[in-house]
């Protein structure tokens, strides 16, 4: 479970998120919804710890990321808005490294590393340098690294952006297996179908701040509208 409770974060005179608070439950696909600059990724940022909170907390499985960052890394898989693979190494060698990180090695990760690409599509390209992969391939292969360790957690950010048509239902089928695998998963996306196909819960962000969160259903509900777009819309005050 991820929890997140009045974060704070301000950059000089610019408040980049004013007291966000949502919670992402096991088993559940929690989707973080917004314009540009709304604060999801500074607040995704927050979470997975690459940046300190001005104030308020972020919880993973109950571990203070602030506090105690290794014990809430170690339960969490990140797929950042910059991929940040290591251009010189193969897609195998990106993601062994990082399983050697989390203190895995010999044969299991090995194979573990084998399942993952294999359920990914990736075993073509292990033993190639991601220098020359497509922004997909990139995707898969930093997908694979959050995932080496087990993670309870995953948090995904833009997790199709720039992905083909097959690419992207691929990695819809993965988000979805993970849920049914029991993980807590946070995705944000400005794709409304997406959101809607995939999410059970969604938490919409404007201005730094939470201006609604409830299923995909009762947002719609709560504004009056047909479709989540519009809910969207209604929410943020048009500042789409």
């Amino acid at each position: 479970m991820i929890e997140v409770r009045a974060l704070h974060k301000r950059y000089a005179a610019v408040v980049a998120v004013d007291g966000v608070s949502f919670r992402a439950e096991d088993g559940r696909i929690t989707g973080l919804l917004g314009p540009n600059g709304a604060g999801k990724t500074t607040t995704l940022r927050m979470v997975t710890g690459l940046v300190r909170p001005d104030s308020g907390v972020a919880c993973i499985d109950g571990v203070d990321v602030a506090r105690e960052p290794e014990r809430a890394k170690a339960r969490l898989g990140v797929l950042p808005d910059a991929r940040g693979l290591y251009a010189r190494l193969t897609a195998r060698e990106n993601v062994r490294y990082f399983g050697e990180l989390q203190g895995l090695g010999g044969a299991a990760l090995e194979r573990r590393i084998d399942t993952l690409f294999e359920r990914l599509e990736l075993a073509p390209l292990a033993a190639r340098r991601v220098a020359g992969f497509s922004q997909g391939e990139r995707t898969k292969v930093a997908i694979a690294r959050a995932l080496v360790h087990a993670p309870g957690n995953v948090v995904l950010d833009e997790p199709t952006n720039g992905l083909d048509v097959m690419s992207t239902r691929a990695m819809r089928a993965l988000i979805r297996g993970l849920r049914e695998e029991g993980r807590c998963v946070v995705f944000s996306s400005h794709v409304m179908q997406e959101v809607s196909a995939l999410c059970d819960d969604v938490v919409v962000v404007a201005a730094g701040r939470v201006v609604g969160q409830g299923s995909p259903d009762a947002l719609r509900d709560a504004a009056g509208t047909r479709s989540l777009e519009d809910a969207f819309v209604a929410l943020v005050g048009g500042e789409t």
